[in-house]
């Protein structure tokens, strides 16, 4: 007795994705731990030193966590009302943030306690930051207006004015003390000298600005507001350098990293893409489980941390565990040795290992045909694996044992039956078998059509009929366009008439192609 041969089924194997440099290193960062805070994440920020903590302003308090066991280390809440922006010194020693109720507050990190307290802003302040030198602090603030503070002395040193919105983003020039940029619900950005204690530049985002940054030289910098990132020469009067748009919705926040050669934005889309600054090219992309506010990345990009709408924070760590290294470079060293040891000894006989059939397969073996069309007409084949439910159709085809399998079938079944072969019959990869299939369905129940005129099998039909039609709609326009691209061959491979006016070669070429296409079609 002949063995039964099992169908094959041919897998399309998805196209590899490329794996570059960038995609190797940030895909270490590996699986989020989420922590779950009290409200919006407004702000993240890393400590510029060792061991990298990193505060997160949400609710009425400022978090400061450590990366490496992700648990609050220190807890600031001296806030009445919502505290917003808490960022840190150079040093580390020190953290600034405002509220909504106009006031700035200066804490000791270590001591968590408030060394200055400064008043002024008639609205809530979203953004704090220190200024290069370390010394004096600048607030933006909801009253239209960039407040510069003193901190040695505790004093207001100037107010600067110009937006006619909110202003909700800002930064400090990394190298400059004196330079403050600033960003506004009115589309404007404004870079302030506080020697000369007026603006100096102001360049339209075209949106609302949500984040700005300078790079690492202080000689460009990036904004970010609706669905587009900025880059602005700041030397070159802010002549626009580029603009990046991979983002679908709002980007709301911008971070360096890699030492400034690295720009990472996030945005309500849960994605947050890397640039490569050298081209502005997207070279990866991390997926969040909702829409990004806020991010923070470690200087040594070891950790990366999002804040979401839904007060969660998820925190990737670069975490590389030394004993699981030697673990495995022993057990690979064991493999070896005992590979050369079965090598070079007796032969090894394969265990033989008992192939079970699908159950596709198992009722083909019986003439089951009906049973075997169930089998692959399961939600979890025919939605997975529509591969092995079109090979299951082919061979049934093949056995002259369809129309037995789909004939005296229920509703239920004819209506999943009509809708893959809706869903697929357009595949490439599928459509002759799927034709071939449809054919038979239309012979068998041909005579019941007046019966399914009002159910959902009639619709399905009619669905069915209409999808065939749209594919026989795109064939003409591929045939149209094949003709067409004959005719340009053809007049490229003809040589020009004497006449330059003569048109008659051009006509005749493409009279000939037309009536070619239109047999073609027929």
């Amino acid at each position: 007795m002949a063995q039964f041969k099992k169908i094959e089924s041919k897998i399309y194997a998805k196209t590899a994705a490329v794996l570059s440099p960038d995609t190797i290193y940030w895909k270490k960062l590996g699986v989020p731990t989420l922590v779950k805070e009290f409200g919006a994440i407004d702000y993240i920020d890393f400590s510029p030193v060792e061991p990298h903590l990193f505060a997160v302003t949400a609710s009425v308090r400022v978090q400061i966590y450590n990366p490496i066991t992700k648990l609050v280390v220190k807890n600031i809440v001296k806030f009445q009302e919502g505290a917003h922006g808490g960022s840190f010194r150079k040093d580390g020693n020190l953290l600034v943030a405002g509220d909504d109720l106009g006031k700035v507050r200066l804490f000791d990190v270590s001591t968590k306690s408030i060394l200055r307290f400064f008043e002024g802003h008639q609205s809530p302040v979203h953004r704090t930051f220190f200024t290069a030198d370390g010394h004096h602090v600048a607030s933006f603030s909801d009253d239209r207006t960039v407040r510069y503070w003193d901190i040695a002395t505790e004093k207001h040193l100037h107010t600067f004015t110009g937006h006619e919105d909110y202003v909700r983003a800002g930064c400090t020039s990394p190298i400059s003390p004196n330079i403050i940029l600033s960003g506004g619900y009115d589309r404007k950005i404004r870079m302030y000298d506080t020697r000369v204690q007026e603006c100096v530049m102001t360049v339209d985002h075209g949106s609302a600005v949500e984040s700005l940054v300078f790079l690492p030289s202080g000689g460009i910098f990036i904004s970010a507001g609706g669905t587009s990132v900025n880059v602005y020469d700041a030397l070159g009067g802010g002549k626009k350098l580029a603009q990046l748009s991979q983002h679908h919705k709002t980007v709301t926040c911008l971070q360096l990293a890699s030492d400034g050669k690295r720009l990472l934005s996030g945005s309500l889309d849960r994605h947050v893409k890397v640039y490569d600054i050298a081209t502005y090219q997207v070279v990866h992309t991390i997926d969040s489980s909702n829409a990004i506010l806020s991010l923070g990345i470690s200087k040594n990009d070891d950790t990366l941390v999002t804040g979401m709408v839904d007060g969660l924070i998820a925190i990737y760590r670069r975490e590389i565990d030394p004993q699981e290294k030697d673990d495995s470079s022993s057990k690979q060293a064991r493999k070896s040795r005992y590979r050369h040891i079965f090598e070079s000894t007796d032969e090894q006989v394969k265990e033989f290992t008992y192939q079970r059939d699908e159950g596709h397969d198992r009722q083909l073996r019986k003439y089951q045909y009906k049973k075997a069309l169930d089998a692959v007409m399961l939600a979890s084949v025919r939605g997975k694996w529509p591969e092995k439910t079109v090979a299951l159709i082919k061979e049934l085809i093949r056995r002259n044992g369809l129309e037995r399998a789909v004939a005296e079938r229920d509703h239920d079944f004819l209506v999943k039956f009509l809708h893959f072969l809706t869903r697929h019959i357009g595949d490439y990869r599928f459509t002759p078998t799927l034709v071939d299939a449809a054919n038979i369905l239309l012979d068998v129940y041909e005579a019941k059509f007046e019966e399914f005129a009002d159910t959902e099998v009639g619709r399905r039909f009619v669905l069915l009929a209409d999808r065939l039609q749209q594919e026989e709609t795109v064939i003409e326009e591929f045939l149209n366009v094949q003709g067409m691209l004959d005719m340009i061959s053809i007049a490229a491979d003809t040589a020009e008439p004497e006449d330059p006016n003569d048109t008659s070669v051009a006509y005749d070429a493409s009279k000939k192609a037309k009536n070619q296409t239109t047999i073609s079609v027929d």
